[in-house]
């Protein structure tokens, strides 16, 4: 299939890190009231791991993560195939060790998300896409893992609704204006695509005037390829590869059913 070679870097190198992750994670001390901007030893060794994975199969393909650190400082950051990483997504999850958070890898090519994989290193569960073969789901590494394809719920209300575990999430208009039934935190991005990708919930939407590309380009793939719909807030395209790797204008992230009445309620 397209972009066979291309998931089966992604998955082996989320594999790679989930594992040096949960060696970080046994002997990790909690950090109760960790910062929302904590960086740990474990972020930056899985993105040296990630980078070099990636590079060893891809040379001429350009890198852009969150950490800084060595191969990413001599990488070539541009070009017209672009690997996207989060090393560890919700790093405040990991400090505080509850759990939340996540690995995220996602293949740019021209502006356009064409494989991403979002791996929970806790729990050994990977969602993962590529463009044009769906969204799909496997739980436990190594020989065996059950493998399945996941879809998006067809509600047509935004019953469920995923956000931040902070304070700003809490006090933003979004809830209010949706009015969801239940709502799920988490402090991973990427956890909260994958549940809208998998059905677990209905819609997430980000209303932080600017975050960067890594934050959200690998759970996009998973939420159209489960056939939801990701987009800016008011409903415009979102691409990725910008100089400075920052998006603005938010992201509205839905089962599709619910797409334009979401948009039409979050004129805010």
């Amino acid at each position: 299939m397209a972009w066979e070679r291309e998931l089966e870097v992604a998955l082996a190198a989320a594999e790679a890190a989930g594992q040096l992750i949960r060696e970080h994670y046994e002997r990790f001390v909690a950090i109760p009231d960790a910062r929302s901007d904590i960086s740990t030893d474990a972020d930056r060794a899985s993105q040296e791991l990630i980078l070099q994975h990636i590079l060893r199969e891809f040379p001429g393909d350009a890198v852009v993560a969150e950490e800084a650190t060595a191969t990413l400082a001599t990488a070539t950051r541009t070009g017209s195939r672009l690997w996207v990483v989060d090393p560890i997504d919700g790093t405040r999850g990991f400090a505080i060790k509850n759990g939340e958070f996540s690995v995220m890898i996602g293949l740019v090519v021209d502006g356009e998300v064409c494989v991403g994989v979002v791996l929970e290193p806790p729990v050994r569960k990977a969602t993962y896409a590529a463009r044009g073969h769906g969204c799909w789901r496997y739980v436990g590494q190594g020989t065996g893992p059950v493998r399945q394809r996941v879809g998006s719920a067809t509600t047509l209300k935004a019953s469920t609704l995923t956000q931040s575990r902070s304070r700003s999430a809490k006090e933003s208009p979004v809830v209010a204006t949706l009015q969801p039934a239940r709502t799920i935190e988490s402090f991973s991005a990427g956890l909260k695509l994958a549940h809208v990708a998998s059905g677990e919930a209905d819609i997430y939407a980000n209303i932080y005037p600017e975050f960067n590309d890594w934050d959200i380009c690998a759970g996009h793939i998973l939420v159209e390829e489960a056939g939801g719909r990701v987009t800016t807030i008011d409903g415009s395209p979102i691409r990725y590869g910008a100089p400075g790797n920052k998006q603005r204008g938010g992201l509205l992230a839905s089962n599709g059913a619910i797409h334009d009445d979401a948009v039409s309620r979050l004129k805010i």
